[in-house]
């Protein structure tokens, strides 16, 4: 009897996302190999290299990022429509995957973005796809956006950040989904009686630059993006945690109208949404979450074989 055909959901999550790698690793160790595969942001990423033999690689880059090198990697614009350029990125991408088209894959592949302006869920299914991957996690305001086909394209978290329809559509028996933020208990709740009262910030001690080798304009640029140390945020942080409450509250609309047949959640709320340098333990969660589903898995495999 022929095993039904599986599918899985890969959700957006910025740095929690390297539980994907943990997460498909498991699936393979245990001969459950997913043969269509639906990413959204750093899903697709973690999809693509799953679907081009290339997850090894990904998690080798992933492990060896330490803080200087994942500041190493942010290419900054402040000229354009991205905090970023993600040309540092794309070329990483593209010394690995720029041989590759979508519809030329062995196993089906979908990478999910948004289209700017109308709000359409474009499903990148042709074409280059480092292209699609590239349109797929470009995060509004961190990211300039991607042109394809005249579409200027962001960040599929936007409309779908755990595309288990589109696994659906593409004609899997058994879906699985990975959300790497159900964990977050007590999000997205209601705080009454609030007093409208807050502390006046006092400036930065340190906001003129100083010195003339350029250390403190490089420090004073890092603090601006990723926040002080006194917990005040910084500016991709404020993008960053104004996506991810989005896109939690979307995930939770859409898995409830189209629920999965199994859900893998990673605890990964420990980890911070620019946390790269912590694969290793991101990567191990995602391993941790799948184990306790194998025997689900393969008991709906055999049920549906029946």
């Amino acid at each position: 009897m022929a095993r039904p055909t599986i599918g899985i959901a890969l959700g957006g999550g910025a740095a929690r996302g390297w539980a994907h790698i943990g997460v498909l690793k498991a699936l393979i160790e245990a001969g459950l190999e997913p043969d269509i595969v639906a990413g959204t942001s750093i899903g697709a990423v973690a999809g693509a290299c799953y679907v081009t033999d290339k997850l090894a690689t990904l998690e080798d880059f992933a492990c060896g990022l330490t803080r200087r090198r994942v500041f190493g990697f942010l290419d900054f614009n402040f000229a354009g429509s991205g905090l970023i350029t993600g040309q540092r990125l794309s070329s990483r991408l593209e010394n690995h995957l720029q041989d590759f088209h979508i519809e030329r894959l062995e196993r089906r592949f979908v990478a999910v973005a948004t289209e700017l302006g109308t709000g359409h869920e474009v499903w990148l299914n042709k074409g280059s796809l480092v292209n699609a991957l590239r349109a797929s996690f470009a995060l509004p305001g961190i990211f300039r956006p991607v042109q394809i086909n005249g579409r200027w394209l962001i960040d599929g978290a936007l409309v779908n950040p755990i595309p288990v329809s589109v696994c659906r559509a593409l004609g899997a028996r058994i879906v699985i989904a990975v959300n790497l933020g159900g964990d977050l208990f007590g999000k997205g709740s209601v705080i009454h009686d609030q007093e409208a009262f807050a502390e006046i910030p006092q400036p930065p001690e340190d906001s003129e630059l100083v010195g003339s080798n350029g250390r403190a304009a490089v420090h004073l640029l890092h603090r601006q993006i990723f926040g002080r140390g006194n917990g005040a945020p910084g500016m991709s942080s404020v993008m960053m945690d104004a996506i991810n409450i989005t896109q939690d509250r979307i995930a939770r609309s859409r898995l409830a109208g189209d629920p999965p047949d199994i859900t893998i959640t990673p605890k990964t709320g420990g980890i911070g949404l620019f946390d790269f340098h912590r694969a290793a333990e991101a990567i191990e969660l995602g391993a941790a979450a799948t184990a306790r589903h194998i025997d689900d898995l393969k008991f709906a495999i055999e049920a549906l074989a029946a």
